[in-house]
């Protein structure tokens, strides 16, 4: 009986079985419910949480820095423990009710805090070796995964949207993150306001790489409004299915198996050769076929 609690509490956690990766169902969810139900005990807010996290994948990538394997596998660990947080605070934010703007754009940058720290850190691991050559690889692959990242983001929250609707995704448009920037007062607003530039950037950049999506989209609320017939959404939700294994493995848990192998084989520049060759052939390959889907579906409007 305990476990078909344990069960049902951990699925009510869950953005959507649709979006999660095996990877994450298996460790990564259960792990995160257990660390949730302490936090909420505690009184710990999701965002403290994610601060945490940041924290935590920052000295994950600063021990990177090292050739002593023991302390690279220290490194691993804390990473590991910093996703571990990275799945909770979104756990205890649906387990609470406790969501905001802030936490959502906090749990969005925490991973580019991470991958800062390991980027810099690799470097200059290598920069004796490498030159300045190891700098500019980096700062490519860490071009191509923003990208990568974002595409991956945006492309699981259209699929949230058309799956759960507005309340069950965070799928927001540049116009409008525009317009609260734009309201907001530099001197009363800094913190917030600063965030929010960033992120009207940050989702103006997933619209450029979409716009037979952007087309799609305009269309469906032209003709329907903010309500959508549901035969449509059970259409693009078979059709973007598929792909959501694509948006996981450009995520989080693919990219960190290579850079961990990398590491235990002393050759961390593997890491971001992966990233500008499979990765973003599958970025490619995972535009291309969501555009495709978008077209079809405008096209049967």
């Amino acid at each position: 009986m305990n476990n078909e609690v344990s069960a049902k509490g951990l699925e009510a956690t869950l953005k959507s079985t649709d979006t999660e990766e095996w990877i994450d169902l298996l460790f990564y969810r259960p792990i995160g419910y257990r660390w949730a139900l302490l936090f909420r005990r505690l009184g710990v807010t999701p965002n403290a949480i994610t601060i945490a996290s940041i924290f935590l994948g920052i000295v994950a990538g600063i021990l990177f820095y090292y050739n002593d394997l023991l302390i690279n596998i220290i490194g691993m660990c804390l990473l590991v423990w910093a996703n571990m947080y990275d799945s909770a605070d979104g756990q205890l934010a649906r387990m609470t009710g406790q969501k905001s703007e802030i936490g959502r754009i906090l749990d969005g940058v925490s991973g580019d805090f991470w991958f800062i720290s390991i980027y810099v850190a690799i470097c200059l691991r290598l920069t004796p070796e490498w030159g300045y050559w190891i700098w500019l690889l980096a700062a490519v692959a860490g071009f191509s995964h923003s990208k990568q990242a974002a595409m991956a983001d945006y492309y699981r929250n259209v699929h949230l949207f058309f799956l759960k609707g507005k309340y069950g995704s965070e799928l927001d448009n540049s116009v409008q993150q525009r317009e609260l920037y734009l309201s907001l007062s530099w001197k009363k607003d800094l913190v917030r306001k600063t965030f929010l530039w960033f992120y009207t950037g940050y989702t103006h950049s997933q619209e450029q790489f979409s716009p037979a999506f952007q087309r799609f989209f305009a269309a469906l609320r032209a003709k329907y409004g903010e309500v959508y017939p549901q035969e449509v959404r059970n259409r693009f939700r078979e059709g973007s299915l598929p792909l959501m294994k694509y948006t996981n493995i450009l995520s989080f848990n693919t990219r960190v198996i290579v850079l961990f192998i990398s590491l235990l084989v002393n050759l961390p520049w593997i890491y971001f050769v992966f990233e500008l060759t499979v990765l973003n052939g599958l970025l490619i390959y995972m535009i291309c076929q969501h555009e495709r889907l978008c077209r079809q579906m405008y096209q049967n409007l």
